[in-house]
């Protein structure tokens, strides 16, 4: 049975390499593979793994700054690809797949815990709106399929992703990369570490293993069509994150520039839905999940995305 894994040599697709349990024929494709706003490499791809299961994790991605000063490209990146995705699985038969959203799409300023069926119950923040609203039409794209076709295309809604492999890069980068970086450079310059905005906003950090290990337990055991999120309990605001990644480099002379935007304050994200369907489930304990990612950051700076 062959599973076809897109944005395969990303951050999540190269943890689930590392942690998958299952012996399937895996195929981990990427940019090289197929460009997968054109249909026809698309079709090409499908036609070569003929997959049995889809695990669509390719998008145009990025932090709070990317998507604020791009959003009409974040929309229109991921909107075609999102759109050729799923038609191709349509057209080549696949039955079950697993389709990657993101807790941003939730609306802005709706509530204390947030859960699935509040995806659509108003606008998103209007920092990543674009994102947020490709992401959308993804999710509403899978229902309907769902509904034409008894395909059983899931939709997972992870919160923060972090972990090795991950995208360091200063400029486009989601924060915790962003920060370790920063923090790197910090040190190794005897500069101020600079800790853009507040350091006020609350997040759920979710480490990639984490998501892996989710994304195989729904593929072969979720019974329901319906979202899920994926995320940790445990709310971090930016200093205390920040003050860890400084904790780990051993360096503390850090500063705040407040002339940049802090997005939204807080978006605390229901976990319910997972854990009754797998009351087993653990997360990685966040220090350690950190831990992790800065020794690898570390020890693979030189060839690591930055």
């Amino acid at each position: 049975m062959s599973i076809l894994v897109t944005g395969g040599t990303g951050l999540v697709g190269k943890a689930l390499l590392e942690i998958k349990k299952s012996n399937n024929s895996w195929f981990f494709a990427s940019s090289k593979d197929a460009n997968l706003k054109n249909i026809e490499e698309t079709e090409q791809l499908f036609e070569k793994i003929k997959p049995k299961y889809v695990i669509h994790l390719a998008a145009s991605v990025g932090g709070l700054y990317k998507n604020l000063n791009n959003n009409l490209e974040m929309f229109e990146d991921n909107f075609d690809i999102n759109i050729i995705v799923i038609k191709t699985c349509h057209k080549y038969g696949v039955k079950r797949a697993i389709f990657c959203l993101s807790t941003c799409v939730f609306p802005d300023n709706i509530g204390e815990s947030i859960t699935e069926d509040m995806l659509h119950h108003g606008p998103p923040h209007l920092s990543n709106y674009g994102y947020s609203y490709s992401k959308r039409m993804l999710q509403i794209q899978c229902q309907l399929y769902n509904e034409k076709y008894n395909t059983q295309y899931i939709c997972i809604i992870p919160t923060n992703i972090y972990g090795e492999n991950d995208n360091f890069t200063l400029e486009n980068s989601h924060v915790i990369p962003g920060l370790i970086h920063q923090c790197y450079l910090a040190k190794k310059n005897n500069t101020p570490f600079i800790i853009k905005g507040t350091g006020t906003p609350l997040r759920q950090f979710l480490y990639s293993k984490d998501l892996a290990k989710a994304i195989e337990l729904i593929l072969y055991n979720y019974k329901a069509t319906t979202s899920i999120i994926i995320s940790p309990k445990e709310e971090i605001s930016i200093t205390t994150l920040a003050r860890t990644i400084m904790d780990n480099f051993n360096y503390h002379n850090f500063k705040y520039d407040t002339s940049y935007s802090d997005g939204q304050h807080k978006k605390t994200n229901s976990n319910l839905k997972l854990l009754t369907h797998f009351p087993d489930f653990q997360f990685t304990n966040f220090n350690l999940g950190i831990r992790n990612t800065i020794n690898w950051f570390i020890e693979n700076y030189q060839i690591c995305r930055k």
